[in-house]
C-alpha cells in the first residue's frame, strides 16, 4: 500500500470529525444567537459541547495521555508517533492523534490527548477523576513555574480571542505582565497547581497510570521513553527508542515546525509569526527557565506559591530541590 493512499485512509476519517465538529459549533452559535445568550451562557454551553465531544473519544480510547498545556505534550507525542511509526512501518512525519494510527494499523491503541479542561463540564465530576477511572492513563506534569511562563506567551502569541475567554485567561486586549499572568487565577500557577493536586489526589484510583515528568524527559528522554513503550505495549527495540529520540530533539523539532514538517497535525505546529520566536510552538524547552524572566524577589514569591500550593508527590518543591 503506497504512502499516499495509506495518509488519505487515515485523514478522511479525521477530515470527517473536523467538518462534523465545525458545523456542531457553529449551529450551537447559531442557537445562542438566535436566544440571546450572554457571554457567561455562551461560555457554558460551548465548554458543555466540547466536553460532550471529549468525553465520547474518552470513553472509546484505549490509552489517555492527560497533561496541562505547555507541559511537554507534542514532545511525547512527536516521540510515541516515531516509535510507532518505525515499529509498523508508517509513513513518517504523521502526528499521533485520537485514531488515525489506528486506522492504518488495529495493532495501534486509539490513544486520546487530553489537557482535561471540558470534561468536567459536560460529566459534572468536577472534584474527582472518575471518569479516568477505568482508563489506563498517561499522565506528564512539569514544574508549574515553567508551565505558567509558558502559558504566558502562548497566551500572548498564539491564542485566539475566544479560547481566551472559554478558559478564563486575561482578557484578549489585556495589557497583562508577564509576573501578573503567573500569578492570575485563570491563567497562571493557581489554576496550574490546582489541576496538578486533583490528580495527584486521585491518582490511586486510576486502573493503571504512568506519572511522567516533562524534567525526567529533558534529562533522560531513552529511560522515559523506555517506560511509555512499555507502558503503552509498544515492542520497540533500544535502536527505536534511540531514533524516536533523536528524532524528536528539540532542534529537529524546530526545524520541522519552521518547515511545516508535521502533516495532519493541524494548527498545532506552525508559528504564528515566523519571524517571532516566542510565538513558536516548540520555543525554548528550557527546565527552570522561569527565573529568567523575573527578578531576585519575584522568583521568591512564585518559589514560595508553590511550595505552599503543591502537592509534594510531583517533587518540585525547593526544598526537593535544594535536598538533591
Amino acid at each position: 500500500m503506497s504512502d499516499t493512499f495509506r495518509l488519505l485512509r487515515a485523514a478522511l476519517p479525521q477530515a470527517s470529525k473536523t467538518a462534523y465538529k465545525k458545523a456542531s459549533r457553529r449551529l450551537l452559535k447559531l442557537r445562542l444567537d438566535l436566544t440571546g445568550a450572554d457571554e457567561a451562557e455562551r461560555v457554558r454551553a460551548e465548554r458543555h459541547l466540547r466536553g460532550r465531544e471529549q468525553y465520547a473519544r474518552l470513553k472509546r480510547a484505549d490509552a489517555v495521555v492527560v497533561s496541562f498545556g505547555k507541559s511537554g505534550r507534542t514532545w511525547l507525542r512527536v516521540m510515541v508517533s516515531r516509535l510507532y511509526q518505525q515499529v509498523y512501518g508508517l509513513p513518517e512525519n504523521i502526528m499521533i492523534g485520537f485514531d488515525n494510527f489506528h486506522n492504518l494499523d488495529r495493532r495501534i491503541p486509539r490513544i486520546f490527548f487530553t489537557h482535561d479542561n471540558y470534561i468536567e463540564d459536560y460529566t459534572g465530576n468536577t472534584d474527582t477523576k472518575a471518569d479516568f477511572y477505568d482508563k489506563r492513563v498517561v499522565l506528564l506534569m512539569r514544574d508549574p513555574r515553567d508551565v505558567a511562563v509558558s502559558q504566558f506567551f502562548q497566551w500572548k502569541f498564539r491564542m485566539r480571542p475566544e479560547k481566551k475567554a472559554l478558559n478564563d485567561y486575561p482578557p484578549h486586549d489585556d495589557d497583562c505582565e508577564i509576573f501578573d499572568f503567573v500569578r492570575h487565577e485563570g491563567g497562571g500557577m493557581p489554576k496550574i497547581m490546582r489541576f496538578m493536586n486533583l490528580w495527584a489526589r486521585e491518582m490511586d484510583r486510576i486502573r493503571a497510570l504512568e506519572l511522567v515528568r516533562y524534567e525526567d524527559m529533558r534529562s533522560d528522554p531513552h529511560e522515559v521513553l523506555h517506560r511509555l513503550a512499555k507502558f503503552l505495549d509498544v515492542p520497540a527495540t533500544e535502536a527505536h527508542i534511540a531514533d524516536a529520540v533523536e528524532y524528536a530533539s528539540y532542534d529537529n523539532m524546530k526545524k520541522m515546525e519552521a518547515g511545516e514538517g508535521f502533516r495532519m497535525s493541524g494548527g498545532r505546529m506552525t508559528p504564528r509569526d515566523a519571524a517571532n520566536p516566542d510565538s513558536y510552538k516548540v520555543r525554548r524547552a528550557k527546565v527552570g527557565g522561569y527565573r529568567d524572566y523575573f527578578d531576585d524577589a519575584q522568583v521568591k514569591a512564585v518559589d514560595a506559591m508553590l511550595d505552599d500550593l503543591l502537592d509534594p508527590v510531583y517533587d518540585y518543591g525547593t526544598k526537593a530541590a535544594s535536598d538533591t
